[in-house]
C-alpha cells in the first residue's frame, strides 16, 4: 500500500515491483496488488510513469489504511531506509512537488502524511504478513515480501550475477 502516488520514495519502490515478472507470480500461483490513497484517475498516468502493469487500485477514503492500523505522520525511527530508493530526500522531494505542479490535476494525489505498508493476505482473509511503515523510507524489501510468499526473488541490482561454479 502506498504512501501516495506523488511520493518519490512510492514511487521508486513501485518501479522496482514493476520488475517482477508475471510468470514469477503465476508459478506460485500470487498475485501482486499495489493500492493508493487517491483517485483513480491517478492510476494510469502513475503506472506510466513506473513501468508497472501488475494490479493497482484505490482507497481514496483510506478505509483499508485504517482498518490496517496505518499510521499518519513519521515516526521517530528515520534511520531506516529502502533498498529500493535512489534519489536523496532533497531531490526526490523536488521531483515530487514538479509532477505535482506540472500534472493534469493540480493535487497531491492523497494524504502526504499518510503511511503505506506491505501484506500477503490468502487464502481467503487470512494475513499472513503485515509490515506497516513508519516513515516513507521504511518498506520492506520487496525480495522478503517474495520470499515469504514463495516467489522467486528478483535482481533489482543493474549489475551482473556472479555465479561461482
Amino acid at each position: 500500500m502506498l504512501q501516495n502516488f506523488l511520493c518519490y520514495t512510492c514511487k521508486e519502490y513501485v518501479e522496482d515491483l514493476a520488475k517482477v515478472p508475471k510468470a514469477f507470480l503465476q508459478e506460485a500461483n500470487v498475485r501482486l496488488v499495489v493500492i493508493g490513497q487517491s483517485s483513480y484517475h491517478h492510476i494510469k498516468p502513475f503506472c506510466s510513469l513506473t513501468g508497472y502493469t501488475h494490479e493497482m487500485y484505490v482507497d481514496p477514503q483510506r478505509e483499508i489504511y485504517k482498518t490496517l492500523g496505518m499510521k499518519r505522520g513519521e515516526g521517530n525511527n528515520v534511520s531506516v531506509r529502502s533498498p529500493h530508493v535512489k534519489s536523496n530526500t532533497l531531490l526526490g522531494s523536488i521531483r515530487s512537488t514538479w509532477r505535482a505542479m506540472t500534472g493534469p490535476a493540480f493535487d497531491f494525489q492523497g494524504d502526504p502524511a499518510q503511511q503505506g505498508g506491505a501484506l500477503i493476505l490468502g487464502p481467503g482473509n487470512e494475513v499472513h504478513f503485515l509490515h506497516l511503515d513508519k516513515n516513507r523510507l521504511d518498506h520492506v524489501p520487496i525480495n522478503t515480501v517474495l520470499q515469504l510468499a514463495g516467489v522467486k526473488t528478483v535482481n533489482f541490482t543493474n549489475k551482473p550475477q556472479i555465479i561461482h561454479i
